[in-house]
């Protein structure tokens, strides 16, 4: 006789409410919510003012750059990524993107979006841009 059994979840498993979402950061024009180890990966919900440069924050980093990988969407606004061998482009509103490690970014204009990211890496990453912002006063 087939095993008809399945792997049920409860559905708090399989989906999270942005106001759920844990805050990880806030300030003028900043919201940064991250939901860490969801499904393996942190899930994240951003609003950043246009001129946030994440360049400074990832100084000391293998090439100064972002080693995390991040899939996403673009809610609104733009969101200027280069990448480690110079070339850059624009992702902006209704945009799925998907960026590999070896990167930087500058938010052009007031962005809005949703990113996924491997936890591991992504916690890497965050806990050196904390430290930095301690540096930098920020």
């Amino acid at each position: 006789m087939p095993n008809n059994s399945y792997v049920t979840f409860k559905p708090i498993d399989m989906k999270i409410n942005k106001k759920s979402i844990p805050v990880t950061m806030e300030g003028p024009g900043t919201v940064m919510r991250t939901q860490e180890n969801f499904g393996g990966m942190s899930v994240c919900f951003n609003e950043l003012p246009k001129g946030t440069d994440f360049t400074p924050l990832l100084n000391g980093l293998d090439n100064d750059s972002c080693h995390c990988p991040h899939w996403g969407y673009v809610l609104s606004g733009k969101l200027q990524v280069i990448y480690d061998n110079g070339t850059e482009e624009i992702i902006t509103d209704g945009d799925v993107f998907y960026l590999p490690k070896g990167h930087t970014a500058i938010v052009q204009e007031d962005l809005k979006l949703i990113e996924f990211n491997p936890s591991k890496e992504f916690g890497e990453v965050m806990t050196h841009v904390g430290k930095k912002m301690a540096e930098l006063g920020g």
